[in-house]
């Protein structure tokens, strides 16, 4: 008998699965590598073992997650959809493997195979899909909501090549295309039946129905698919699996298939890579034209197909009744690139499913929050109005009606005000107009929050003041934190286990806890422990520094360590200009009090970023000539690492003795880096900056290494700066100038360094380096004091990981939970009970 087309055979509930416990782990491991990869021997390569693992641990994922959804839609949860352009997720197996707690299971099962985790997960590349610290922070984010049992669902892309691939010649910063996903992804789940279409191009027509109202229709557009990849993200031991839904591009059938039966095969073909490309590569430098349309698709691209997945999923449930879609719904925007989410959602409300304006208005403004992560004005996002034009003419349409209808309230709360209602407008006038994001972010949300407390209040007092005075009760603060599963637990597995051995394994689920190391700080038994885990985090460091790097470090020195994304703001010019200035003294013989040191760098600049490029050069350069000298070698070694990204760094903040925050006061808006060498017992020398302020208290002022000038002071400074003045008044700064123009680093490329060091001395130098430099070899001066004193350098290191419960992103999720989302945990059901014991 025919089926009805509704009709879904279910063969076996999901309830009556297979099981997937540990006792079937060895079985399922086997399993997967001989019949579903068709392996019979592991040979020298790990990777179809990682493959067999990896598909083993997701099996158990999909158990979770499964019921984690059951949940969601019975219990008719509210929930949140955090919306990024960038999740820097790193490798996933280890991870999954201690959320799930099957470690000792894991290492049984690979004996069989003669080799262990360790081996297995440098098969797996790094998914990097993102830039840096603002990707890294989502994907953590991601873990603490399942390990604090929220319902929250990522959506972002699936980008083909992801961030690039740096490698080093001559010094020089050359860029290789990262396919992370040349050899398979086994931890996605496609499903291409929840595909969704996204508008471009075409032209906006009205029509009036028949009851006589008007209706904007947007016609002949080129459409894309966004087609999804569902990755599971586990919680900590809770049986709680949240999803990362991820979109990939691709084109639809019927323009192809019409322009090749018309016998425009290359034009056919054109246009489907053009789809393609949307999802091809993370977002390009968007200095050219094409890069800024490229970076325009792929933020409309995500935003449509993650709202229309929300939407079509409440419609599917409740039908064409919105009254209450946002007591159930939040969208949260990571920063400006998903911020056309405000008028994607007023399009899809009054154009597809007819509701009037002010009650779609209604709708999105008490759905959409916006997390600012930048205090640099030319971070803030603006596209021309031609290129939403041509692009997205029914979005630009939408955002000159919520334009017009904001500037009304502006110009009731200031009457008159001409230029107030000019310095408010979404859209900034010039010969090229342009489309503010970050303004239409916060006029279409409810909560805008900053990322740090200093961050916050200089958003209100400076970039955002008009609307805080506007709306002052929509701006929050909730500073940012890192997730201790991945930062400690995971990645420093020696001081886990010792933190495990005296204040117990609470602390993995519960970061505040670890505030229990404090009555240990003054133990001379306990300071041995420490050192003993140190120095093997250390030696670990010299061997990915001796392979990557060809530098010999020794795990008996200082490792002074700055890694994080090469911009002038975050002053690794500065930092190399200390070591020129180290460097000298041991030239001239001044060693006495002198500190042996290996300083690390590391980090990627921007393909398009001259001056960022620059300094890696410049880096590089000053590490071959110190590295080369047989007199620096005992007091000083100096290394880049090339392509660092989240592996590397589980290498480097367990090794790290002395971490470098020295952005310019007022620039940082958080930073993570930070925290996460703080919980692993680094020290800090740094500004008063970003999260750096609230480490300091946190830690207390005589654990941290402060310099430089204060946020507030930088306008008074700039106001009448001269480095001129200030190198020929600086006897350490004058001679490194001196060395740097003598061109000592670049003997046989001249003139090499030339707007390096004008940059230095030019009195319009935003980054105030040598105003900042006297007070950072003060500082560092204080650094060597302390660390010639082991026991005391040893306090200062377990006080800092004892001080930071408070950077935990758990901690961060909770006031963005209670604050903003206002979400509840998931409950333990009968379901899920059965799960734990059938898949735990």
């Amino acid at each position: 008998m025919a089926k009805n087309a509704d009709q879904v055979c279910v063969v076996k509930g999901w309830q009556d699965a297979p099981t997937v416990d540990e006792s079937t782990l060895d079985d399922d491991l086997s399993r997967h590598f001989y019949y579903t990869l068709g392996r019979d021997k592991v040979g020298k390569s790990q990777l179809y073992l990682y493959h067999a693992l990896a598909l083993t641990i997701r099996d158990r994922l999909v158990a979770r997650c499964r019921v984690t959804k059951q949940q969601i839609h019975e219990q008719k949860r509210r929930k949140t959809a955090y919306l990024s352009l960038e999740f820097l997720m790193g490798r996933a197996l280890g991870n999954a493997i201690l959320n799930l707690d099957l470690d000792e299971q894991v290492a049984k099962a690979l004996q069989e195979y003669c080799t262990e985790l360790e081996q297995v997960a440098e098969a797996e590349h790094d998914a990097g899909l993102g830039n840096g610290g603002l990707g890294r922070l989502a994907a953590c984010f991601l873990d603490s909501c399942a390990s604090l049992a929220l319902p929250v669902i990522g959506y972002g892309i699936r980008y083909e090549y992801g961030m690039f691939n740096q490698a080093i010649e001559n010094g020089h910063q050359i860029e290789q295309p990262d396919n992370w996903l040349r050899e398979g992804h086994p931890w996605e789940l496609s499903a291409p039946e929840q595909s969704k279409r996204v508008k471009f191009f075409g032209h906006v027509e009205s029509y009036t129905d028949k009851y006589g109202r008007e209706h904007r229709q947007w016609l002949d557009s080129q459409d894309v698919l966004a087609v999804p990849y569902d990755v599971p993200i586990p919680g900590y031991k809770n049986d709680i699996v949240n999803t990362l839904r991820l979109w990939k591009s691709e084109a639809t059938d019927e323009f192809d298939l019409s322009e090749f039966n018309a016998g425009s095969y290359s034009e056919a073909v054109a246009r489907k890579n053009l789809a393609e490309q949307i999802t091809m590569v993370l977002y390009p430098n968007d200095s050219s034209e094409n890069g800024k349309e490229l970076r325009l698709r792929q933020q409309y691209f995500l935003s449509s197909a993650s709202l229309q997945d929300i939407i079509d999923t409440w419609v599917s449930k409740h039908g064409e009744e919105f009254s209450d879609f946002a007591d159930y719904h939040v969208f949260q925007l990571n920063d400006t690139h998903p911020s056309i989410a405000v008028a994607e959602l007023m399009r899809i409300l009054v154009d597809e499913y007819e509701l009037d304006w002010q009650e779609a208005w209604s709708i999105t403004t008490k759905t959409m929050a916006y997390t600012n992560h930048t205090l640099l004005p030319e971070a803030l996002e603006k596209w021309s109005v031609s290129l939403f034009a041509r692009l997205l003419p029914r979005i630009l349409e939408i955002i000159y009606e919520i334009n017009a209808r904001f500037l009304a309230e502006v110009a009731l709360a200031w009457p008159g005000d001409v230029e107030k209602q000019r310095a408010l407008s979404l859209i900034e006038e010039g010969p090229e107009p342009q489309i503010r994001m970050a303004y239409l972010a916060i006029v279409g949300s409810y909560s805008v929050n900053g990322v740090a407390a200093l961050h916050t209040e200089l958003l209100k007092a400076g970039l955002f003041n008009e609307f805080y005075q506007l709306w002052p009760e929509k701006f929050n603060n909730k500073t940012n934190g890192v997730t201790p599963r991945r930062w400690l637990a995971h990645c420093n597995p020696e001081l886990a286990k010792l933190l495990n051995q005296h204040i117990g394994d609470e602390w993995v689920a519960d970061f505040s806890k670890v505030s229990q190391l404090r009555r240990l700080y003054d133990d001379p038994k306990f300071h041995k422990q420490w050192q003993a885990v140190k120095h093997s985090n250390k030696q670990r460091l010299v061997e990915l520094v001796k392979n990557r790097c060809g530098v010999e470090f020794d795990a008996e020195m200082m490792f002074d360590v700055q890694v994080k994304r090469i911009h002038e703001y975050k002053r690794q010019l500065l930092n190399v200009l200390h070591v020129i200035h180290l460097y000298d003294r041991i030239r001239q013989g001044d060693t006495a009090n002198i500190v042996p040191r290996c300083v690390l760098l590391g980090g990627k600049a921007a393909p398009g970023y001259y001056m960022a490029k620059k300094i890696i050069k410049l880096i590089n350069n000053v590490a071959e000539v110190i590295n080369k000298d047989p007199l620096a070698k005992p007091y000083l070694r100096v290394a880049f690492l090339p392509n660092y990204n989240v592996t590397a760094m589980e290498t480097i903040c367990p090794a790290t003795d002395l971490s470098e925050q020295i952005s310019t006061a007022g620039k940082e808006a958080s930073g993570t880096g930070n925290m996460k060498f703080m919980m692993n017992g680094a020290l800090t020398i740094g500004t008063l900056d970003g999260a750096n302020i609230e480490i300091r208290d946190a830690v207390g002022a005589d654990n941290f290494f402060l310099f430089g000038a204060r946020a507030e002071q930088i306008d008074d400074i700039k106001a009448h700066y001269n480095p001129e003045q200030i190198i020929h008044q600086t006897d350490s700064l004058y001679k490194v100038m001196q060395l740097l123009e003598s061109g000592h680093f670049n003997l046989f490329e001249p003139n090499l360094f030339d707007d390096i060091i004008a940059a230095i001395k030019s009195p319009h130098d935003p980054w105030l380096v040598a105003h900042d430099f006297a007070s950072f070899v003060e500082a560092q001066e204080q650094v060597e004091q302390a660390y010639l004193d082991t026991a005391h350098w040893t306090k200062m290191s377990i006080l800092n990981t004892a001080a930071s419960g408070m950077f935990s992103s758990d901690r961060t999720i909770s006031q963005y939970s209670d604050d903003i989302w206002h979400l509840e945990p998931l409950l333990d059901t009968s379901a899920q009970q059965n799960t734990q014991k059938k898949s735990s």
